[in-house]
């Protein structure tokens, strides 16, 4: 029985709260096909000793059916689920895995490397601290390269670690490394991607990947596992920064009436003065109960102060107008509100984007309609060249202008992903067609502009005769 097993055994409960009280760190694998993405995470899997007897029993009864490794344990098979991955080798949803070490629990986010599921990287990219662009030590830096370090760098993916996969087909050699490493190192200056690291590295056989090889005596950096259990991705947490989507106002009876929601980012305390947008109507904290706190008699606590991400209800200490969709925030630090959005924004959908065309707009709690009103110009990903276009196709990346029929509070994605981001949906189908991040919010358009309609003959005509006739109503047909 292994150690962690064994204390499993004998205090379940110490382990959980163990676990509890570690950080979590989110990252993504990506890359071009057949680069090792799945393979790299299932030796990471399977080297930190995270399978279960049932889940590596049945990936060595797939990979005798479905593996490409010989008579070896194809480490791809314990990630990749679906039949049509396992028969093709290759990765076409995002597939998420968990697993944690004596510092840190980790979540996965395995992504497709082909360009027709682009989208899905997009979405493993979305919440993720870290990204590992794997690159064929045999064939370099490859389109798919450059198209996955544009996403990651739009995304605001700070901490990028490129792994140069398959160095046991190269011998092992320190010149194929720096090649690649110089390549690299061109392409993120390019882009402005801040923090990189470099790891040569052999997936299918654990070089570098939980231990240090000695296939690579030239190399004096750290392992993969032992680079993501130190990686510093804390932000400092400003307390001005506080951004509170109200998802849902809890009145249980005539004596409460709170708030409930999930702080997105920074922090706030009883007594700090918060606005309300997008009315602008000021107040004070009163209390705020935390849910994840329960006495014995079944009470929610009172506590002073709460950061992101805790889930809390918030009261507060006049009675205003506050429903699910508005915003608390401090009232020294508030975002812009508008309804008029500058955006880049990714078409996800087989059905073409329609300029003009009403879609449902989700950012944060806010649930509005509104449409693309301009396409500025439309980014070509492989050599990140700017084209002019009239609709955005599957997978097509472009900056645009999003005009909304009401104001709302927005941040820029650079500055906070959580309110700076949003979904486009199909009001027909409800699919969600497009992810966006807001670049800037603009002055916001007359609320008139958004509502503006084709007046029939007959109702230019009644209108005129109002306008001539009754000015003092000051009214006409809508």
């Amino acid at each position: 029985m292994s150690a962690k097993n064994e204390k499993i055994s004998l205090d379940i409960e110490a382990y959980l709260k163990e676990h509890e009280n570690k950080k979590m760190l989110r990252f993504l694998t990506c890359g071009s096909v057949d680069d090792g993405k799945s393979t790299l995470i299932g030796r990471l899997l399977y080297d930190s000793k995270m399978i279960f007897d049932d889940q590596l029993s049945a990936a060595q009864r797939e990979s005798k059916k479905y593996g490409t490794t010989g008579k070896t344990l194809d480490m791809a098979l314990l990630v990749d689920g679906l039949q049509s991955e396992r028969e093709q080798g290759i990765t076409i949803d995002v597939a998420y895995r968990f697993f944690a070490t004596q510092k840190r629990k980790f979540i996965i986010a395995d992504t497709p490397g082909h360009e027709q599921y682009t989208r899905n990287m997009v979405t493993g990219a979305s919440t993720a601290d870290v990204a590992i662009i794997l690159i064929d030590a045999r064939k370099g830096i490859l389109t798919q390269t450059r198209r996955h370090s544009f996403i990651v760098n739009l995304l605001g993916i700070e901490h990028v670690i490129i792994a140069a996969n398959k160095m046991d087909l190269v011998d092992f050699s320190e010149d194929v490394f720096n090649a690649i490493k110089k390549a690299y190192e061109s392409l993120a200056t390019e882009l402005g991607i801040k923090n990189r690291y470099y790891i040569p590295l052999s997936a299918l056989n654990g070089d570098n990947v939980v231990n240090q090889s000695d296939n690579t005596p030239w190399y004096h950096g750290k392992p993969l596992l032992e680079l993501l259990d130190t990686m510093d991705i804390s932000k400092e947490i400003k307390e001005e920064e506080f951004r509170f989507p109200v998802q849902y106002v809890n009145r249980p009876n005539l004596d409460f009436r709170g708030f409930c929601g999930t702080v997105a980012s920074g922090s706030v305390k009883v007594g700090d003065e918060i606005t309300v947008l997008p009315s602008g109507k000021t107040t004070k904290v009163k209390s705020i109960i935390n849910a994840g706190d329960i006495t014995k008699e079944n009470n929610s606590v009172p506590c002073n102060t709460v950061y992101a991400p805790m889930a809390v209800t918030i009261t507060t200490e006049d009675e205003i107008d506050i429903s699910r969709g508005d915003m608390l925030v401090h009232t020294k630090a508030m975002p812009r509100v508008s309804n008029a959005l500058k955006v880049m924004l990714v078409w996800m959908d087989e059905t073409p984007m329609q300029v003009g065309k009403t879609y449902e707009i989700k950012s944060a709690s806010s649930f509005i309609s509104g449409h693309v009103e301009h396409i500025n110009y439309k980014i070509d990903i492989n050599t990140y060249k700017r084209e002019q276009v009239q609709a955005l196709q599957l997978n097509d990346i472009a900056s645009c202008k999003i005009t909304l029929t009401r104001p709302i509070a927005a941040d820029k994605y650079k500055e906070n992903r959580q309110t700076g981001s949003f979904v486009i949906i199909d009001r027909v189908t409800n699919n969600t067609v497009g992810a966006g991040m807001i670049v800037d919010v603009a002055a916001r358009e007359h609320e008139r502009k958004s509502q503006t309609r084709n007046y029939t003959d007959s109702e230019k005509a009644l209108n005129q005769y109002i306008r001539e006739n009754f000015p003092e109503w000051n009214c006409k047909v809508i």
